[in-house]
C-alpha cells in the first residue's frame, strides 16, 4: 500500500483515494541501468551535470531505459481569486486575475507565446475566480467556489472545497493524458496568491515566515512587512498540520494551490513528469508530497525564481532548478522554458554513442593515461 496522507473518513472510491493509491516511486531498476549507461556514454563521468541526474531521473518516472522523449506537453493553467486580497498583501487589483484568465484563453500571455515556441498545449481553468467568466472564451469552467475566504481571519474554504479542487486537479491531468499528454506544466493565475502560498510553504518546511515570504509582483518594503504579518496571523489562526495536508490546503491555501497539487498528483499517477516554478507551484508540489511522498519523484523543478519561498520549498523536496533567470512572473513561464532541457536529458541517453559504439578509449577502464616523458 502507497505512504499517503488523507483526511479521515475519506470514501475509498473517490478520485482523490483512488489516484493516491496509484502512486509508487519511481522504477528503481529502470534508473539502475540509466545510471550505469551514463557510465559508458562517450564523455567524461559527469561532465553533463544536471542533464545525466535528471536523464536518469527520466528513466525512472517512465519504467523504462531510455526514457522516451516528452513530446505532448501541456500546461493546466489554474485562475483563482483570494480573500486575503482585501487585507492589501497585493499592489494589483483583484479583478486583474479575471481579465488575464481571459487573455490567457485568447493566447495573448506570455505563457501562451513560450506554450507556441515549446509547442505544448494550454488549458485554463477557472478553479475559483471571483467573478464569473464568459462561456465563449476557451476557459475550462470548473469553480469550485467564488474566490476563497480570508486566511487571515479563518480557513481559506472548507475540507470539502479542498477536496473538490484537487480533483479538478486531477481529472485535469486523467484529461490531458487521455489527449496524448506525455509531460505535464503547472502553471497558475490569481492575485494576491503568493500570500497563501508563502503560509503553505512556512507550513510544510517549519520556516519562519519572514523567511519564505517574497514581495509577489512587486511589493514595496512595507506592504512586504505587511504581508509577513498577514501571514503569520493566517498561521496563527487556523493553525495548519503537515501531517494533516488536505486540510492544511483548506486552511491557508488557496483553490489553484488545491488544483496544482491535484495535477502533480494525476501526473505521479500516470507515471509522467510534472514541471513546476515559481512559489505557487511549489508550495502545491509540497502539499501533494506530503498527501502522497512519493509523487516526489515525479517533479523536475523548472526554474527558481526570485521568491525565497522556492529555494525553501525546494531544499525540502531536494530537487535542483534547471533554470533561474530572475523571473517572477508566475503562469508556468518558468517551467515551460525548462521543457527543452527535459527533453535534451532524454535525447542524450537514448542517442549518445557509448565508447564501445565509437571505438574510443574509455580512461574510467584503462586507467589514467602516461605523460610521455620530454627529452632534456
Amino acid at each position: 500500500m502507497t505512504d499517503t496522507r488523507l483526511p479521515d473518513g475519506l470514501a475509498a472510491d473517490s478520485l482523490l483515494a483512488r489516484t493516491v493509491a496509484q502512486i509508487f516511486p519511481a522504477d528503481p531498476a529502470a534508473q539502475a541501468a540509466a545510471a550505469e549507461r551514463q557510465q559508458i556514454l562517450i564523455k567524461p563521468e559527469g561532465s553533463l551535470g544536471e542533464l545525466e541526474a535528471l536523464s536518469i531521473r527520466l528513466a525512472g518516472i517512465s519504467g523504462h531505459m531510455p526514457a522516451p522523449v516528452p513530446a505532448r506537453p501541456v500546461i493546466g493553467l489554474f485562475a483563482g481569486d483570494h480573500g486575503v486580497w482585501a487585507q492589501g498583501v497585493s499592489p494589483d487589483p483583484q479583478q486583474i486575475t479575471a481579465q488575464m484568465a481571459v487573455t490567457m484563453a485568447a493566447g495573448g500571455a506570455a505563457i501562451n507565446v513560450l506554450a507556441r515556441h515549446m509547442q505544448a498545449e494550454v488549458w485554463v481553468t477557472d478553479i475559483g475566480v471571483s467573478t464569473e467568466l464568459p462561456s465563449d472564451t476557451g476557459i475550462r469552467h470548473r469553480c469550485v467556489r467564488r474566490g476563497t475566504d480570508d486566511i487571515s481571519k479563518g480557513p481559506a474554504m472548507s475540507l470539502t472545497e479542498a477536496i473538490a479542487a484537487l480533483e479538478v486537479g486531477i481529472t485535469t491531468a486523467d484529461e490531458a493524458v487521455a489527449q496524448g499528454a506525455d509531460i505535464l506544466v503547472a502553471g497558475e493565475m490569481g492575485i494576491a496568491n503568493t500570500t497563501p502560498a508563502a503560509a503553505l510553504i512556512a507550513t510544510f518546511t517549519g520556516r519562519d515566515p519572514a523567511d519564505v515570504t517574497g514581495r509577489g509582483a512587486g511589493a514595496s518594503d512595507e506592504r512586504h512587512a505587511h504581508k509577513i504579518t498577514i501571514v503569520r496571523r493566517a498561521l496563527a489562526v487556523n493553525r495548519p498540520d503537515p501531517s494533516r495536508p488536505v486540510e492544511a490546503l483548506a486552511g491557508v491555501g488557496g483553490l489553484e494551490h488545491a488544483a496544482l497539487a491535484g495535477l502533480i498528483l494525476g501526473a505521479a499517477a500516470h507515471r509522467i513528469p510534472v514541471v513546476i516554478d515559481g512559489v505557487i507551484a511549489c508550495s502545491s508540489a509540497l502539499a501533494a508530497v506530503a498527501i502522497a511522498p512519493a509523487a516526489q519523484d515525479f517533479l523536475v523543478a523548472g526554474h527558481a525564481g526570485a521568491e525565497p519561498g522556492i529555494t525553501a520549498a525546494l531544499d525540502l523536496l531536494g530537487l535542483p532548478a534547471l533554470l533561474d533567470l530572475g523571473m517572477r512572473l508566475g503562469e508556468g513561464s518558468g517551467a515551460v522554458l525548462a521543457l527543452p532541457i527535459v527533453q535534451a536529458a532524454a535525447h542524450i541517453l537514448a542517442e549518445m554513442a557509448t565508447f564501445e559504439d565509437a571505438a574510443v578509449t574509455d580512461i574510467k577502464v584503462t586507467g589514467e593515461v602516461e605523460i610521455p616523458a620530454q627529452d632534456a
